[in-house]
């Protein structure tokens, strides 16, 4: 069984791709449309790598209607130097993305980083125990988060982010920090998926009756808001 959907019309690009991660262990099945993309994902897929330029359906159509349905971790294949397709793709609920053309040692180690993220919580002994800061808790061992009686539906990556807030409240964290620890990949100065991922976060607590848990701390980074605050 397949670990890895990749949904990108370059059929040659497709074949070369799952030469090479499966050297690296990684199982690949390759579509070439995003509506042959929807109807192949499976739960053996624990991955999948997503072209927003596809024929048809686009890749932004497809992460919509993908997400509406399963929270499996999603990987977008940009055009180099187009950063609204990176930003849009991470609103829309994309766990990364990496630009073309690119270096497929760097896919590996983007696959593996969301890979272990996913994975943390079915490890035996991997995940920490359950944290709780005012209304919110999260519980890494059965992936649940809630805020106050309202469940937080979560992306892996968003799921990750809160626990790394929750872990610290009270505390700034760095760009660089949350990059590390939830990305796991060094942060760029041009890389906005910290902001949107911690945008997506805020709006998610929002519409689940929470203030404005996630402070910004100028010129450091984030902070999750302690208990003992007050608005």
């Amino acid at each position: 069984m397949a670990d890895v959907l990749l949904i990108d019309d370059d059929e040659e690009l497709c074949e070369l791709l799952g030469d090479y991660l499966g050297s690296e262990g990684f199982v690949v099945e390759a579509v070439h449309d995003g509506e042959a993309g929807l109807a192949r994902l499976d739960a053996s897929h624990g991955l999948v790598i997503l072209d927003v330029m596809l024929p048809g359906m686009s890749g932004f159509d497809v992460l919509r209607r993908l997400r509406e349905r399963s929270a499996v971790p999603v990987l977008m294949l940009t055009a180099r130097g187009d950063d609204v397709d990176r930003i849009v793709g991470l609103e829309m609920g994309a766990d990364d993305y990496l630009p073309k053309p690119f270096n497929p040692r760097e896919l590996v180690a983007r696959l593996r980083a969301i890979r272990r993220r996913a994975e943390a919580s079915v490890v035996t002994g991997a995940a920490p125990g359950a944290v709780r800061v005012g209304d919110v808790e999260l519980d890494p061992a059965s992936r649940v988060a809630r805020l106050g009686d309202a469940p937080l539906p979560l992306t892996s990556v968003e799921f990750a982010l809160l626990e790394v807030l929750l872990r610290a409240a009270g505390r700034a964290l760095t760009r660089e920090d949350l990059a590390d620890q939830v990305l796991g990949r060094p942060w760029s100065p041009y890389d906005r998926s910290i902001d949107v991922h911690v945008s997506n976060l805020r709006r998610k607590l929002g519409d689940a009756g929470g203030r404005d848990l996630i402070k910004t701390v100028r010129g450091v980074g984030y902070q999750f808001a302690d208990r003992r605050e007050r608005p």
